[in-house]
């Protein structure tokens, strides 16, 4: 996974002037390890814990709910939580019913996290968007940290939209429609392109 996304940092910043100066400045994208199988509904279960919270708190919740569960996340050692355990962790009412429905779509075979990787990108977000809690920008995350897939353009993400606004110096943030149309330049790599996004959004002196 990280050596695609290493060459198609090249690659883009080829095509792109701007992408140049950002992979001068950031580097090729950092991505880690694709997350195995095992560990897909830990992943989304993480990630619904996470929604609308800041990285401290987020974490601080995620640590409890996880030590709710002796031994592996598995969608059957939730399943047998009481979800007052849940809520005791920090978890909101809409997050415990949110992780419950994962586990139970897990085990009634409604949700086959094995099957994600070989699925396209429309199908993995129509997926996991039935989900309980799960949306596209969700799914879309999904897929671009826990698949690597290297296309993916989150055009609902302020952090891409408010970045791509301060790196190529536009007046204002564009709308996601309008993200759709300038990122298609980016194809098909547009994974990298938000990546770069982020850096611009997390780096705001710099441009």
């Amino acid at each position: 996974m990280g050596a695609a996304h290493r060459r198609a940092s090249y690659e883009l910043a080829s095509l792109d002037p701007v992408m140049a100066s950002m992979l001068d400045r950031h580097g090729p994208m950092v991505t880690g390890r694709p997350v195995p199988v095992a560990r897909r509904f830990e992943s989304l279960a993480r990630t619904i814990a996470h929604q609308q919270l800041a990285g401290r708190a987020a974490a601080t919740i995620w640590s409890r709910v996880r030590l709710s569960v002796d031994g592996e996340f598995t969608p059957d050692a939730v399943a047998r939580l009481d979800p007052v355990v849940l809520r005791q962790a920090g978890l909101s009412s809409a997050k415990v019913l949110a992780v419950m429905d994962l586990a139970s779509r897990c085990l009634d075979g409604s949700l086959q996290l094995n099957r994600l990787g070989w699925m396209s990108e429309i199908d993995v977000v129509r997926t996991l968007s039935a989900v309980r809690g799960i949306g596209p920008w969700s799914a879309q995350m999904f897929l671009m940290h826990e698949l690597g897939r290297l296309d993916i353009w989150p055009t609902g993400d302020l952090g891409v939209r408010s970045g791509y606004a301060r790196a190529y110096r536009l007046p204002s943030v564009p709308s996601p429609s309008a993200l759709a149309e300038l990122g298609n330049r980016f194809r098909p790599y547009r994974s990298v392109a938000a990546w770069y996004c982020w850096r611009a959004a997390d780096d705001p002196d710099q441009y």
